[in-house]
């Protein structure tokens, strides 16, 4: 796959991060560029600056591990972003077609195996949501559709979560640090790209933000990469008021691609008791018409 001009910027814009006093170089008077030159990145990573110059341009296909490795350390990536120039050398190489995710038909087609709702449904304590690397949600339990009924009221989201991020007003009173949610959205779509560059599903969707949020092609000309993995984040609920909520996110074995996100709420918070009364609203909504009576 020709992705050279992927890996040009994302090389390009990781160099411009690195000042020279991070890595002990003299910042000296008369640097035109942000960041590091090429020939330092080349003496840091231990190889000649034509070399160098040469992945930058984009030529990853044939770049051994090591070389890769010695990128990564000189340019100072986290994992995240070691894991997506990895990915990007697989791509050039043509070598990704045995470790791409499965190829599926449209997100929303897609309906999870009996077991795995029976688990979501199991965890009652806060949200839970399969979600691909889209953001699109697939599955949920019942708490997590009371959680983001936001989202899931707008048919325009088509139950994606950047979408919602960038195109639904209501998510600027959803999230109450939409600049984070915003650069986190980004990162993991960028991630997804490098991972499996050949999901028509996600170049659409890119191409629609792009075409759509100004606020997303500032992100996205960024190249910044992120694992959801773990943490905490904040939410304000039009029903429960403001949730302070840890996550993690486990992929699934079974569903390459596909992952596991889990909400929960600190014991005896307030926003654990938020969390016990949106399941009672929403046990509530899905009661019987009479019961609710």
């Amino acid at each position: 796959m020709d992705n050279r001009a992927e890996v040009r910027e994302f090389l390009t814009s990781r160099r411009a991060k690195i000042t020279p006093e991070q890595v002990d170089l003299p910042a000296g008077s008369r640097r035109r560029v942000p960041g590091l030159r090429r020939s330092e990145v080349a003496a840091l990573a231990d190889m000649s600056v034509e070399y160098y110059a040469k992945l930058e341009r984009g030529n990853l296909a044939g770049a051994s591990p090591a070389v890769l490795e010695a990128v990564a350390r000189a340019l100072r990536l986290d994992d995240a972003e070691r894991a997506h120039l990895l990915n990007l050398a697989r791509a050039a190489d043509g070598s990704d077609a045995l470790t791409r995710p499965r190829r599926r038909a449209a997100a929303l087609q897609w309906t999870p195996h009996r077991s795995l709702q029976w688990t979501l449904d199991a965890i009652t304590a806060g949200p839970a949501v399969v979600c691909n690397g889209r953001t699109d949600i697939l599955a949920a339990n019942p708490l997590a559709r009371a959680f983001y009924a936001d989202l899931l009221a707008n048919g325009d989201n088509q139950r994606n979560l950047a979408r919602f991020n960038f195109l639904d007003p209501a998510s600027r009173r959803f999230y109450p640090d939409w600049e984070l949610f915003g650069d986190m959205a980004v990162a993991i779509l960028r991630r997804e790209a490098g991972r499996d560059p050949h999901d028509k599903g996600l170049h659409d969707l890119i191409g629609e933000l792009s075409t759509r949020s100004k606020d997303f092609r500032t992100r996205w000309g960024a190249h910044n990469v992120r694992r959801h993995g773990t943490g905490t984040k904040r939410f304000r609920h039009s029903a429960v008021g403001d949730l302070t909520l840890a996550y993690e996110s486990l992929d699934l074995a079974a569903e390459p691609g596909l992952s596991m996100t889990i909400y929960t709420a600190e014991p005896g918070s307030p926003s654990e008791e938020g969390l016990r009364l949106l399941a009672s609203l929403a046990a509530t909504e899905n009661a019987d018409p009479a019961v609710r009576r």
